[in-house]
């Protein structure tokens, strides 16, 4: 059997709360910036929490060859445009015209895009009347197919930012969607890393989109007591692995990454700018939304990365240090999550835990749900491009049970050849990437 291809990452891109610019947004990151303020999306003064990280002056125009292909596109595929365009460039197969567009696949974890339908009555049609839900005395019901757009409806459902991907780009190779919750793009670009391994696709677009700053979305996270009710600075909120945490901050957004065998970035003159080495996924098989107290399911998905990688997590390195330079943590700043991670690393490291730096850049984005993983394995590849870690902020108060180093309120210089990120979901879903530096 001949010896799977290695796979590079060679393009990426995000439209996040901080901007999208990769250089401007990490600049952001390592200097501790907080995309957290009052929502703006809709009235949301009553709810119990009334702030997010929103993704602000975004045009996806910028980005697009021809915006009419798009003009009904929902937001979380404007998001996937913008950040897969970048990716695109960057990668520089805008310019590389002997692509073989049959061996390109997409493999994305998009979330759904929920049509507010209340809202968009308001907005759009005249003379809606909400209580009695008619437009100008006729039921709403017998004017449905005249009230909204058709294309508007298709965009509610999750494979939609793939379609519009594979529009915008022509590609027509492998195209899957995975929706597994805050692990869905982690698990699309390891689905996506296997799909180059078994020879089915040279390239792979891949990565995720979402937003749920809307009042469902909202509603939903707040029944679930998963969200922070913080009552002061809203940048103060996302507190990861502090005493004080009391949930996550809802973010919104995309990252895309594009991938591609060794040989076929070679072929066509490509820098990679990391390696992917390793990819885990496990399901908890416990409570729909909690992982297993003891972390058994998020280290079986990092011990199952590390044994592809060909790493021993109990061994220190050639080079003399800890066998991961640093853990892109999920780091929620629910005080399950966090307790039940810090157990799970624990657990994988043992005796090396504590020397392992880990942190979390939900601090300062939100959570961006099934985009989260695609953006946080860019910050893995941006710190072993730069050699800096990103901090974990809003870490004031040492939690006695948390005693790993996580990085707190200041970013940090260090050699970083190889990282591991971590991304939990709900339904039990435990997924982990490994990346290195491209060593020729």
């Amino acid at each position: 059997m001949s010896e799977s291809p290695r796979v590079v990452l060679t393009g990426i891109g995000w439209v996040t709360p901080l901007g999208c610019d990769i250089d401007s947004v990490w600049k952001k990151l390592v200097s501790g910036a907080s995309g957290m303020a009052p929502i703006t999306r809709f009235d949301a003064r009553t709810f119990p929490t009334s702030f997010a990280a929103e993704v602000k002056d975004y045009d996806v125009a910028e980005y697009l060859r021809d915006p009419s292909l798009h003009q009904h596109a929902g937001l979380n595929s404007q998001f996937a445009l913008g950040a897969a365009s970048q990716a695109w460039r960057r990668a520089g197969l805008d310019r590389f015209e002997q692509l073989d567009r049959s061996r390109v696949g997409l493999y994305l974890g998009a979330g759904e895009g929920v049509l507010d339908t209340e809202n968009y009555m308001r907005a759009n049609l005249r003379g809606w009347d909400p209580e009695a839900r008619c437009i100008d005395g006729v039921r709403w019901a017998e004017n449905a197919l005249e009230c909204m757009h058709a294309q508007k409806e298709i965009e509610q459902e999750p494979n939609m930012p793939l379609a519009h991907l594979a529009r915008e780009f022509e590609v027509n190779g492998p195209a899957y969607n995975c929706l597994t919750a805050c692990a869905a793009s982690t698990q699309a670009i390891g689905e996506a890393f296997d799909i180059i391994r078994r020879g089915e696709a040279d390239v792979m677009i891949s990565g995720g989109a979402h937003t749920m700053i809307h009042p469902l979305g909202v509603t939903g996270f707040n029944r679930l007591t998963a969200l922070s009710t913080h009552k002061g600075d809203p940048a103060e909120a996302s507190r990861p692995f502090d005493r004080t945490r009391d949930g996550f901050v809802m973010g919104e957004g995309s990252g895309i990454v594009v991938i591609e065998s060794l040989e076929h970035a070679a072929a066509r003159g490509a820098t990679p700018l990391a390696e992917i080495i390793g990819y885990g996924s496990s399901c908890d098989a416990f409570r729909i939304t909690d992982i297993q107290p003891d972390g058994r399911g998020a280290a079986a998905a990092m011990e199952m990365a590390l044994d592809q990688a060909g790493i021993d997590p109990g061994r220190l390195a050639e080079n003399g240090r800890p066998p991961i330079d640093y853990i892109s943590a999920h780091g929620t700043g629910t005080q399950e999550n966090d307790s039940i991670e810090t157990r799970a690393v624990r657990r994988v490291f043992g005796d090396l835990a504590p020397s392992i730096p880990m942190s979390s850049i939900k601090s300062m984005m939100g959570h961006l749900i099934a985009a989260a993983g695609a953006v946080e394995l860019i910050t893995c590849v941006m710190a072993i491009q730069q050699g800096e870690l990103p901090p974990t902020r809003n870490l004031h108060h040492p939690d006695p049970e948390l005693d790993l180093d996580y990085v707190p309120n200041e970013s940090r210089k260090a050699p970083v050849d190889t990282c591991l990120s971590n991304n939990f979901g709900f339904g039990g879903q435990n997924d982990t990437l490994i990346v290195t530096r491209f060593k020729g």
